[in-house]
């Protein structure tokens, strides 16, 4: 009878002990994280990218109400000294200064913030 319940037994820590055998996952190395941050940085890009070409490419490349065109260091100067923050409120909540205007959202309400500060980072990429 101690045989019939020690097999099942050592069965049972037999399994116990293969499934420790599995391996470990480890945490993603320094590179495969900043690959990982790249590849976001990069889609935000192409985002703001589009959304720039569909929303707000009619008055910033032809400088309509003030809209600095993306290139001009010089038009966007002082816009990026305040910093990026201050430029996606802007945008976001529209803004009148001594050189134009820039309504909420550049005229679409449909835009969501995300778009928006994709789109400003999209075109303060081309001046830095």
């Amino acid at each position: 009878m101690t045989m019939k319940l020690f097999v099942p037994a050592f069965f049972i820590v037999g399994l116990i002990s293969l499934g420790a055998c599995t391996p470990e996952k480890l945490p993603p190395s320094d590179e495969a994280l900043e690959s990982k941050a790249d590849a976001l940085a990069e889609q935000k890009i192409e985002e703001g990218k589009k959304i720039y070409e569909s929303n707000c490419a009619g008055c910033h490349d032809s400088g309509v109400s003030g809209a600095p065109k993306p290139g001009d260091k010089e038009a966007w100067r002082e816009r990026i000294a305040l910093g990026a923050a201050s430029m996606v409120k802007k945008s976001l909540e529209g803004y009148a200064g001594k050189t134009g205007v820039m309504p909420p959202k550049g005229g679409n309400d449909t835009l969501t913030d995300q778009e928006v500060t994709n789109a400003v980072d999209f075109m303060t990429l081309k001046v830095k």
